[in-house]
């Protein structure tokens, strides 16, 4: 069905349909909304189900429908209220009674920007809680005490911060501060899922730097708050600290690779492999993460005093079929030394000289071991034979 014939649908029972959420914000943004969420008030679950029987709830707690609408599986929640009981993002006594309105539905959500719907009869605004002036003025501003209910949304606040450039304003700071406690016993996945977005951001230090005003960086990150160089005394640079370090790297990475997992390599690449591995034991980080930022950790040491064919050729080998890929170790290798070593400038040109050896001529008389060491000395010949050429 079209978006027209739900809200007529709704209509029909007596009740009122909403879209709610990140497509209003981002439509008054001026980016292109994405994901529709809906939302209906003054209905019962059996009215609803009656008008709508090919609807198919997924919602545990509270009523929560699946509904095909203008070709998209749409979500279809139920106005409800939320009252904190326990810790948690499930610490929550939820009621979603047909009296339930639209601003009830929108105080119970984290910020302003998000707190705001569009009728899908009439159009209008509801946006009782100031979150268009907010956008306006790139403003992150709880909505109200709920924002502290859920603990996960002091970290959406500093990753919007970072996605939409905007200021998180000192009383939501404060906010996210009382989130601390309750943080530390999050599920790792969400803690990832946020440190994800984070990542996808032009400007990613700007999370960072946010939960570290708020004083919850090393609840939810805290080999970041406390790198390993910090806390080993190892690795101590002229322009900063070692967190303050850390930020600058990454965010020159953002600025030459838009790849995540070569952005979160660059995150780390300050932290050392044990440390890295105790964050992956805790919080199990996804796999090409851990790949590239093993890579990198290990080979940024030593890269920019590789000069020898064998050395750039054994360097190559270990790249080429590796998800950190040239560009990836490029950008990292750039954003800490400030500069590359010439090999890697010209590296797609010396894959291409190795890639012309493909073994076909290998002496038959050759076995074992001593095939892959023919092999080894004819690509750093081919790497030897390249480099006058670059």
């Amino acid at each position: 069905m079209t978006e027209r014939e739900f809200a007529s649908a709704v209509r029909d029972v007596d009740g009122r349909a909403f879209i709610a959420g990140g497509w209003v914000r981002d439509k008054l943004r001026g980016a292109v909304p994405h994901d529709r969420d809906y939302v209906v008030t003054g209905l019962t679950e059996e009215a609803f189900a009656a008008a709508f029987p090919g609807a198919r709830r997924v919602g545990r707690g509270f009523p929560v429908y699946l509904l095909d609408v203008d070709g998209d599986m749409c979500e279809v929640a139920f106005a409800r209220r939320e009252r904190k009981t326990g810790p948690g993002y499930r610490g929550f006594e939820i009621s979603a009674l047909p009296g339930t309105t639209i601003e009830d539905d929108l105080y119970r959500r984290d910020t302003t920007m998000n707190s705001m719907a569009e009728s899908l009869e009439t159009g209008e605004l509801i946006d009782p809680y100031g979150g268009a002036s907010d956008i306006e003025r790139r403003v992150i501003r709880a909505t109200s005490e709920h924002f502290a209910d859920d603990p996960v949304r002091a970290l959406r606040a500093a990753r919007h911060s970072a996605q939409f450039g905007c200021t998180i304003e000192p009383g939501t700071i404060r906010m996210m501060a009382k989130c601390r406690e309750e943080l530390a016993l999050e599920p790792g996945e969400r803690l990832t899922n946020e440190l994800r977005g984070a990542l996808g951001c032009d400007v990613p230090s700007v999370f960072f730097r946010a939960l570290s005003e708020a004083g919850i960086l090393s609840a939810a990150y805290p080999h970041i708050a406390s790198p390993a160089g910090a806390r080993h005394g190892t690795r101590r640079h002229p322009d900063g600290d070692a967190f303050e370090r850390t930020m600058q790297v990454l965010d020159r990475a953002a600025e030459m690779t838009a790849r995540t997992e070569a952005r979160f390599a660059a995150l780390a690449l300050g932290l050392g492999i044990s440390a890295l591995r105790e964050w992956n034991a805790v919080t199990p980080l996804p796999s090409p993460w851990m790949r590239c930022a093993e890579f990198a950790i290990t080979e940024r040491a030593r890269v920019c005093g590789i000069r020898e064919p064998e050395e750039i050729a054994a360097f190559m080998e270990r790249i080429r079929n590796h998800p950190l890929a040239i560009d990836g170790i490029t950008a990292i290798v750039m954003a800490d030394a400030h500069e590359i070593p010439t090999f890697l400038e010209y590296a797609p040109k010396l894959l291409k000289a190795m890639g012309g050896v493909t073994g076909d001529d290998i002496p038959d008389d050759l076995k074992g071991p001593a095939r892959g060491e023919w092999l080894r000395r004819r690509k750093t010949e081919a790497v030897a034979r390249a480099i006058p050429m670059i």
